[in-house]
């Protein structure tokens, strides 16, 4: 039977806005992109984040420009049980939530993208002024990945198109289960719904 797996995107609806974790003993971190690249990383110690926009808290959101996954103790329990080979959680301090949260690291890039199912596809150019992201993807619209690829996985994000967050649907159904999500699922296998 063929696994079904969803992008997690940020969500339409009334939510607190908080910003970029950095160290809890101040300052930024070398790499603050480093949450989204999908690879494990060494431990970055305490962290903490601000809420810019004091809006409707919720259990997961993405966070900064970064789009740093973070998490809720609820939420980041489904990580811990269903994907811990596939994820690091490192908790965080929201100022002013005595609730602990987590960042929520997914540490597998897998090349799973299925650029002929895919709607539309754009690619960096040669000459693009990030010469570095050369040959990978600029936007994928309709994304579709081959779940023959992804083996045991539950969590990660596409090799070329790191910015997508990708979850099993048994992932899916256990973030719904804990509700108050600042985030929405987009299936990417299976045919594409109409536009």
């Amino acid at each position: 039977m063929e696994r079904n797996f969803y992008w997690v995107n940020i969500a339409d609806v009334p939510q607190w806005y908080i910003t970029t974790p950095v160290p809890a003993s101040g300052g930024a971190f070398a790499e603050p992109w480093m949450f989204g690249e999908g690879h494990p990383l060494p431990d970055p110690g305490p962290s903490k984040a601000r809420i810019r926009n004091p809006g409707q808290k919720r259990a997961l959101v993405f966070a900064g420009v970064e789009r740093t996954p973070i998490g809720s103790r609820a939420a980041a329990n489904v990580f811990r049980t269903l994907a811990p080979n596939d994820v690091q959680l490192f908790p965080i301090t929201i100022e002013g939530e005595p609730e602990q949260y987590f960042i929520i690291n997914a540490t597998k890039t897998i090349d799973c993208i299925d650029e002929a199912k895919c709607r539309q596809v754009q690619h960096y150019a040669e000459d693009d002024p990030f010469p570095e992201y050369a040959g990978e993807y600029r936007w994928i619209h309709g994304l579709r990945i081959d779940p023959s690829k992804t083996r045991d996985a539950h969590v990660l994000r596409p090799r070329k198109f790191k910015t997508a967050l990708i979850v099993s649907e048994e992932v899916k159904a256990a973030l719904e289960q804990v509700g108050n999500l600042g985030v929405f699922f987009n299936r990417v296998t299976g045919p594409q719904s109409a536009p």
